[in-house]
């Protein structure tokens, strides 16, 4: 599986609660401008600027100009590629699980076969 040179910063960046709740208000609401993004934030204007720098350094939001506004709009093609990382390594830990779940069954049926001779 490919993983781009980003993704740890993709990661660090979902890794913030604050920022996660953005990301979800904006999938969930389309594009907002920072001062609606900041509204249910008990912070300031520069901490949610903050935030939003470290999602649009992550590549996982893009800002734009109209007029004085600059809305904030979710790059979902960056959150296709963390599900994908995602999916992949729960496939391989599916398999190990998988691998130790017949081990175990295999270990008690010899042990079962020992203690009836």
């Amino acid at each position: 599986m490919f993983i781009s040179k980003d993704m740890p910063q993709t990661f660090a960046a979902l890794g913030d609660p604050t920022r996660l709740a953005i990301l979800s208000r904006l999938a969930t609401q389309g594009d907002m401008t920072v001062q609606e993004i900041a509204r249910p934030f008990p912070m300031s204007l520069p901490a949610i600027s903050q935030h939003l720098t470290v999602l649009e350094r992550a590549g996982l939001i893009i800002r734009g100009r109209d007029g004085q506004k600059r809305p904030c709009q979710i790059r979902p093609d960056r959150l296709v590629e963390a599900r994908q990382w995602l999916d992949h390594t729960r496939h391989a830990w599916e398999v190990r699980f998988d691998r130790l779940e017949s081990f175990l069954e295999n270990t008690a049926t010899a042990k079962d076969d020992i203690d009836e001779q």
